[in-house]
């Protein structure tokens, strides 16, 4: 039987109207402006299923701004979001868009920064404020931005999963979950590392210093003004 915690039964404090919606939706936004590592000029925002029926009456257009802007679910600017970005000079649009399989309150966002590199991100808002990250820059992923997370692509040979977990055990990295994900065997291959406390940076340097390994990205909510 799933245990569920206080937040999964009450939900997160937010800006209303509803935690899927808004508190959900400006999680997934600020994954993504952590994942995008610069300064965001433009976003395209492509909602499937009910997030794009009914973004504008339950303020998810403006939760996903607030994302971007680094706000939490919390923040009573969350409401102004849209004015706010728009002062800032962040160009924004929302389009209604067909994801194929996904939960109904899904987005795709398409992030350019202002030094012309592009990022993309497929995120979920499950319920309660919970959201679940599904791929990123086309790479298969599953985390849900509650612990530290390291996503690593790296070339799908053996002995490369092993290299990375060898450097987290010598800094006493617990992994609270761990997946790998491959478009096609001996290609490319995506590692996710969700654990119980930041990564040093020491270690986050080894990591990215095996031949194996391409990119390495570091999400941490907390870190990044959530509690």
């Amino acid at each position: 039987m799933k245990n569920f915690g206080v937040f999964d039964i009450l939900g997160p404090i937010m800006i209303g109207p509803s935690s899927s919606h808004t508190a959900g939706a400006a999680r997934l936004g600020k994954v993504a402006m952590v994942i995008a590592a610069g300064e965001i000029e433009e976003v395209t925002f492509l909602l499937h299923g009910s997030f794009g029926k009914t973004y504008k009456g339950h303020g998810t257009d403006r939760a996903l701004v607030a994302g971007i802007l680094g706000m939490e679910p919390s923040d009573i600017n969350l409401r102004n979001a849209l004015e706010i970005g728009r002062e800032q000079g962040l160009k924004f649009e929302f389009k209604e868009y067909d994801l194929g399989d996904e939960h109904p309150n899904t987005v795709k966002f398409l992030i350019k920064c202002k030094d012309g590199k592009k990022s993309e991100v497929v995120g979920s808002s499950i319920g309660g404020g919970s959201i679940q990250i599904s791929e990123v820059n086309g790479n298969k992923v599953e985390f849900t931005g509650n612990y530290p997370t390291v996503i690593i692509s790296h070339k799908d040979v053996p002995g490369a999963v092993s290299k990375v977990t060898k450097f987290l055990y010598e800094d006493n990295v617990n992994i609270a979950f761990m997946k790998v994900f491959r478009n096609q065997k001996g290609k490319e291959a995506t590692m996710v590392f969700e654990v119980d406390y930041e990564i040093s940076n020491i270690t986050l340097d080894k990591i990215k210093e095996i031949d194996e390994i391409k990119k390495v990205i570091v999400i941490n909510l907390t870190k990044n003004g959530e509690k």
